[in-house]
């Protein structure tokens, strides 16, 4: 812990230009969140993508991503077009490729999550970190544990948001129903490995009750470091091959889940400790000066 300061820095560097992208640029929200057209075309030959995406930068038209979603087949998710604009399209492709494509389907689609369903899982999240910080705190019969757990939930959260605000200005990546889905898995990954380092404390605070608090925290992070690094590693590998060797349709899925995984493990150890061992500076400081 007498390095808690430099977490604390190695925090920042991530955090801050994160959280200076989002409050600058935002997220870029993909069709699930604005609505929009999806297009679904299968060709007889093995195509190349950059000829799609040339035909529909030539025709201007606005979409977000094409993506292999079978044998020789493309989904293309773009703005919303009308019927005389799809037929556009289907025409230029033939055009271009030298072959006709096959529509699979062309349709307008509403956005899955809405503003209101968006409202609803802001405050379920709320609801769920004030449920677990009471839970905790009840718990370790200490609300401060639960204080510092969800720190360093919403710690690996803004890791989150701000990487994806960043890939979302500089390199168009999208969020979308399953950024969602992977930012609720890793906020309770986060908590959970939160947890194991914080049970070791209490079960130090039992049997060495004279022991300082700085001390008991430096047993109990050598004592489950190894489990951590074990535990996190084998999910790291295989989401890592995943990111790799996967499809389109689940490559930032992965990587956030990977991002998460590693966000995770860490604070679990550099954010949520240390967090504990600054509280109880202030703490004896404060009791001091009364």
């Amino acid at each position: 812990m007498k390095f808690k300061w430099l977490y604390f820095l190695l925090s920042a560097i991530v955090l801050v230009p994160g959280i200076i992208s989002l409050l600058l640029f935002g997220l870029k929200p993909s069709i699930d969140f604005t609505g929009g057209s999806l297009l679904e075309y299968r060709f007889d030959q093995k195509v190349d993508q950059s000829k799609i995406e040339s035909v529909l930068k030539d025709k201007k038209i606005n979409y977000s991503s094409i993506q292999l979603s079978g044998e020789n087949t493309y989904l293309i998710r773009a703005a919303s077009l009308d019927a005389q604009m799809g037929t556009v399209i289907k025409t230029a492709l033939e055009e271009q490729l030298k072959q006709t494509p096959q529509e699979f389907r062309f349709e307008n689609v509403g956005p899955i999550l809405g503003q209101e369903l968006l409202i609803k899982t802001f405050m379920a999240i709320l609801l769920a970190a004030g449920f677990i910080m009471s839970y905790v705190g009840y718990a370790f019969k200490n609300l401060r544990f639960g204080i510092c757990a969800i720190l360093a939930m919403f710690h690996d959260s803004f890791v989150m948001l701000g990487i994806f605000s960043l890939l979302g200005h500089f390199a168009g990546v999208e969020v979308d129903t399953l950024f969602v889905t992977a930012m609720m898995t890793i906020l309770s990954f986060s908590v959970h490995d939160t947890v194991v380092v914080y049970d070791r404390i209490r079960e130090s605070q039992k049997k060495m009750p004279g022991v300082s608090l700085v001390d008991l925290i430096n047993k109990a992070v050598t004592e489950t470091m190894s489990r951590s690094l074990n535990n996190s590693l084998t999910i790291i590998f295989m989401l890592l091959a995943l990111f790799l060797l996967g499809g389109d349709t689940v490559k930032w899925f992965t990587f956030a889940l990977l991002i998460g995984t590693i966000s995770g493990t860490y604070s679990s150890t550099f954010t949520a400790a240390p967090l504990l061992v600054i509280w109880d500076i202030i703490e004896k400081r404060g009791k001091g000066k009364g």
